[in-house]
């Protein structure tokens, strides 16, 4: 064996650019962590432990307690980070060191998990391990690992990392491979960086859908009634009804027509469509009705094809663009269930557009435009697009790929937007567009998607008669705007922080009496907005004006109209807002509006409403 420069990547640190300066000093912070693990609780396996997206992970088999639990709880992490600092202070080498085969398999001969993957290796690689050697030139620890790491642990700062959670994990993410412990963590290149990215997980986790849901009234969810369903509450109830409402107005604004179909087939559907081959893991078992096999849906693109071939088309009926709000049902692993964004019943606002090919290139523009101006109204500016290309598993002649693939770049690059390529990532039918936006954290989220599909029309024997009296096969372009109405709502609670726009808002306006005396004014006040489509909440229990203020506030209620004595003399609303800050952080220029009537009130609102205006 030989000793070999610890930077595979051939660059000194200070050449690294941040990035990989970063995912330098993660990785061996993660070495650091094992080799405090593994020090503290002797007899522990170390499997896997490499640098994720603002931090580390290392997964650990623990020896069993008596009771066959994991020793390790929560409240050993300040004592295992203690033990990092102590390696980091001893300024030990990382140093690279090059093994044959049988040399890694008989040096972690007692490793079960190291050994597996050096099996696994492909035959001729170069085994590389690493070793945590102190000043002496003695080595204290050593991994099995590719590298790169830093040169010394003095490359550290050792007050800027932190252990943040354990979770389970399966080695490899295999249900039948042992539960391992894994420890999550974070490590930055100061205490500065680490400050404020600490700051950054206490403003996720206020703004957590899960937690805002639950504070706001929005939705539930009844693990003994069914896992990742969701049961939509009255205010979440309204809220999809403003958006719903808004978005049937724009897609008949924008030529579509609306569908709605079953939400259950017969298994052939899929089975021609190709689903069957390629996504079975994911749809649920059939059900036997009449003694034929029923499939819940998983998407809804076999029976707007149906609807398209229930009577012969012309090349004057197309493009015909079709939407429908479908709830589908497809099989999630109950590991992956998260609230809001990943569910096992969703609703879907998917869309098929048929044209011809002469008609794809504007018809896919079009869809791209639409896509980008409905994410500009709900306040997503911050967009970009990824070209996803053909899948290892995939149907369909090479050529027709490229064309396909050809007419997404123009489209993209038509709207200016910049893309990057996601080898691979397209469906097993065609190439797509893939929109991720970033939230007001600066996250960013997948949501739309333009997929093209030469697939179905082929399967399904879909035709229409083009100008020469010839049949012909049509185009189809699968799109999905806000991808999932659950997603959607869980992203659109954290961006907003559940503080909506008036125009979403569920409870846009809350009168408040300042005492029980004014209860008849105020409910004549809501009556009279209530009258006018607001959704107007009458404040009548005897709790102090305060405390009500309060209550409004953390409901998010944009407006609080407060009425008194003065109010109902003159017939008028002291007008508060929610928020003492603009959306851009900037002060209020007033904490209220003047004292205004109901009526001035209600068109001052409305035209907030129509405008989809995103500031009170």
């Amino acid at each position: 064996m030989s000793d070999s420069n610890p930077q595979s990547s051939g660059k000194s640190p200070g050449e690294l650019q941040t990035k990989d300066r970063l995912d330098l000093i993660r990785h061996s912070v993660s070495h650091i962590m094992a080799q405090a693990v593994t020090r503290l609780f002797p007899g522990t396996k170390a499997a896997i432990g490499p640098s994720i997206e603002n931090g580390f992970y290392y997964d650990f088999l623990f020896p069993k307690t008596a009771d066959g639990k994991s020793p390790l709880t929560a409240e050993d992490l300040p004592v295992i980070e203690g033990e990092m600092k102590a390696i980091i202070d001893g300024r030990q080498d990382f140093v690279r060191v090059e093994l044959s085969r049988e040399e890694a398999l008989r040096r972690f001969a007692a490793e079960e998990f190291k050994t597996e993957l050096i099996k696994d290796l492909p035959a001729g690689e170069i085994i590389t391990v690493y070793e945590n050697r102190d000043p002496s030139g003695k080595t204290l620890w050593a991994d099995l690992c590719r590298g790169p790491h830093v040169r010394n642990t003095r490359e550290i700062n050792s007050a800027a990392f932190k252990l943040m959670n354990i979770a389970g994990a399966y080695w490899r993410g295999d249900e039948k491979s042992p539960m391992l412990t894994r420890i999550y963590g974070t490590a930055w290149e100061n205490p500065k960086d680490l400050k404020a990215y600490l700051a950054f997980l206490e403003e996720v986790e206020k703004r957590d859908h899960r937690r805002v849901g639950k504070d706001m009234d929005l939705y539930s969810i009844h693990e003994e009634a069914g896992a990742g369903l969701i049961y939509w509450h009255p205010n979440g109830g309204r809220m999809r009804v403003a958006i719903e409402d808004f978005w049937r107005k724009e897609h008949y604004r924008n030529g579509y027509e609306i569908l709605y179909t079953p939400h259950i087939g017969k298994s052939w559907l899929w089975e021609t469509s190709g689903h069957l081959g390629f996504y079975k893991g994911n749809m649920y078992s059939p059900m036997q009705i009449d003694e034929q096999d029923y499939i819940i849906k998983p998407m809804n693109c076999p029976f707007h094809i149906m609807i398209y071939k229930n009577k012969g088309r012309s090349y004057r009926d197309l493009p015909l663009r079709w939407a429908e709000l479908g709830t589908v049902y497809r099989y999630e692993r109950s590991g992956v269930l998260h609230g809001l964004l990943r569910v096992r019943g969703f609703t879907q606002d998917d869309a098929h557009i048929f044209c011809t090919p002469d008609q794809i290139e504007g018809e896919i523009r079009e869809v791209l435009r639409f896509s980008l101006w409905i994410w500009q109204v709900f306040g997503f500016k911050d967009i970009k697009a990824y070209l996803a290309t053909k899948p290892a598993e995939s149907v369909g002649e090479e050529a027709r790929w490229d064309q396909a693939l050809e007419s997404l770049r123009k489209a993209v690059t038509a709207e200016g937007l910049d893309y990057e390529i996601d080898e691979g990532g397209g469906a097993f039918y065609g190439p797509k567009i893939d929109l991720k936006i970033k939230d007001a954290l600066g996250r960013e989220w997948q949501m739309t998607t333009i997929q093209f599909d030469f697939n179905e029309p082929e399967r399904f024997d879909m035709t229409f008669v083009d100008a020469d009296g010839k049949q012909k096969r049509p185009y189809m372009v699968h799109r999905a705007l806000l991808g999932s109405l659950e997603r959607f709502f869980g992203v659109l609670i954290e961006h907003f922080g559940g503080a909506f726009p008036v125009w979403i808002a569920p409870e846009q306006i809350a009168v408040i009496p300042v005492a029980e005396t004014f209860n008849g004014y105020a409910e004549k006040v809501a009556a009279e907005l209530k009258a006018r489509d607001l959704r107007v909440s009458a404040e009548l229990s005897d709790g102090r004006l305060n405390a009500k203020i309060r209550d409004c506030q953390n409901r998010k209620i944009p407006y609080m109209l407060v009425v008194g004595q003065r109010e109902a003399d003159e017939g008028t609303v002291s007008v508060r807002f929610r928020d003492a800050k603009l959306r851009d952080g900037t002060p209020r220029p007033a904490e209220q509006l003047p004292p205004m009537t109901a009526a001035d009130f209600a068109a001052y609102v409305l035209k907030k409403v129509e405008s989809r205006d995103l500031e009170l």
